[in-house]
């Protein structure tokens, strides 16, 4: 019995260890090819381009041939009659007198017909300048495609490396904790045997509760942040995930080139999507142009028709009467209530303004860019003078506890080292996540975040 229970709990502990969900390794590489096949906001890009590429092929059936199958058939099981007048068809020899009204049916009980048609666009002006925008539509989509997947790879970026910052942060505290406990742990025993005072262990209990705190807020901010990354990566939140670039600290030579990297209008996505809105205007002002000339179509038809006083003979062909027609239609416009001059109107203003947009654009991208530059250089100035403070928060806090262990110092001033390198870290981290962050906005600036 005891074999038995033995192995159903090995079974048990085996189920649940292959029913939990491994930790997925990501990289920052890693986490921005999954959102860029995973996020929502990319996939409906993508489908609008999908969308847009379906239109154009229906613009383009428009120039080829149209052709139509149609059968009837019918019974009229009370024939309508038409009035005449009987003495207009005199019969036997014998003229009915003038005014003579009787019923005629002239149609029979049964009739069924059958035709084929075909016709083809030969000329049209707003057809034409369609298949000529058809790739240029296109274009378009596939452009803001590109603008959705960049501003994904910009929010994971981001979102990653404030993760990774936030994750740093929080072992921070918990090795400040770690220490602060330890030094309690060694004032009890102190204090106990009469050599340090009540105070110096309330001053690190208090330190103790701070840092508790902080460690719980923090805790509770990487939940956030790392549900954050998991939502642009378009990945369930409760997925367990574990981030493998977690050495922020990068070289400076990398950011200097960014910072002396100039300005290149085609490399940005939205300065490429309103060149392309400029010319897809330039398309609709010349079709609403070419709108005034007649369009020219061809058509051919081709049936049979069937009629009877009996069923039978349905499948009979000698009762099919055959007939067909082919023929060129034109179709030419004269006067629309002025409808065509104000759509060229409205065309030509529609280009003014996408110039405006496009001049705006630039604007604000030499803007962003300077900006960002800016930010930028200040994040890598306050990153050197944080590490410059770290590096002594370190060594204050080594000659206090040195000082300390001999006997010469106090714990008071132990516990302010702590506190001064628990600021310093966190600070230095901080600036660095301003420079992670500044450097994004710099890329994006110049077309650079791919």
């Amino acid at each position: 019995m005891r074999k038995i229970v033995l192995a159903l709990i090995s079974i048990i502990i085996a189920t649940a260890d292959a029913g939990a969900q491994q930790p997925v390794k990501l990289s920052l590489d890693d986490c921005i090819a999954y959102a860029l096949r995973n996020n929502n906001a990319v996939k409906n890009a993508h489908l609008d381009m999908l969308i847009q590429e379906a239109k154009v092929k229906q613009t383009t059936a428009a120039a080829l041939p149209h052709i139509n199958g149609k059968g009837d058939f019918s019974y009229s099981y009370i024939i309508p009659a038409q009035f005449i007048d009987a003495s207009t068809f005199p019969s036997g020899g014998v003229t009915p007198p003038k005014g003579t009204i009787v019923p005629i049916s002239f149609s029979l009980p049964y009739a069924a017909s059958a035709a084929i048609t075909t016709s083809q666009l030969l000329f049209d002006g707003s057809v034409i300048v369609a298949l000529q925008a058809r790739n240029t539509i296109v274009e378009m989509a596939k452009q803001s495609e590109q603008i959705t997947a960049e501003n994904v790879r910009y929010n994971v970026y981001k979102a990653y490396n404030s993760l990774v910052i936030a994750y740093k942060q929080y072992e921070i505290i918990k090795t400040s904790l770690t220490l602060a406990r330890s030094m309690e742990g060694d004032l009890v025993k102190t204090r106990n045997a009469g050599f340090a005072e009540k105070i110096d262990v309330d001053r690190t209990s208090v330190q103790i509760n701070n840092l508790a705190t902080d460690s719980m807020k923090v805790s509770n901010m990487l939940v956030v942040a790392e549900q954050v990354l998991k939502y642009n990566l378009g990945m369930d939140i409760n997925t367990p995930i574990v981030l493998t670039d977690t050495s922020v600290e990068k070289s400076w030579q990398s950011n200097a080139t960014l910072i002396a990297e100039k300005e290149n209008y085609e490399r940005v996505p939205e300065y490429a999507v309103l060149q392309t809105a400029l010319k897809l205007n330039e398309f609709d002002l010349k079709r609403y142009k070419l709108s005034a000339i007649p369009s020219v179509s061809g058509f051919w038809a081709y049936g049979d028709n069937y009629g009877h006083t009996r069923f039978n003979n349905l499948f009979n062909t000698d009762w099919y009467a055959p007939s067909s027609v082919l023929g060129v239609s034109i179709n030419a416009p004269i006067f629309n209530g002025f409808a065509r001059q104000h759509q060229v109107r409205e065309a030509r203003l529609n280009i003014e303004k996408t110039k405006n947009n496009i001049d705006n654009l630039k604007k604000s991208i030499d803007f962003q860019a300077s900006t960002s530059r800016t930010t930028l250089k200040n994040s890598m100035l306050q990153v050197q003078s944080q590490k410059r403070n770290l590096e002594l928060s370190n060594s204050v806090l080594d000659l206090a506890q040195k000082k300390y262990k001999a006997g010469v110092g106090s714990n008071l001033e132990v516990t302010t080292a702590q506190t001064d390198l628990l600021r310093a870290q966190n600070n230095y981290f901080m600036a660095l996540l301003d420079v992670i962050n500044a450097e994004a906005d710099l890329k994006k600036a110049l077309g650079l975040l791919k």
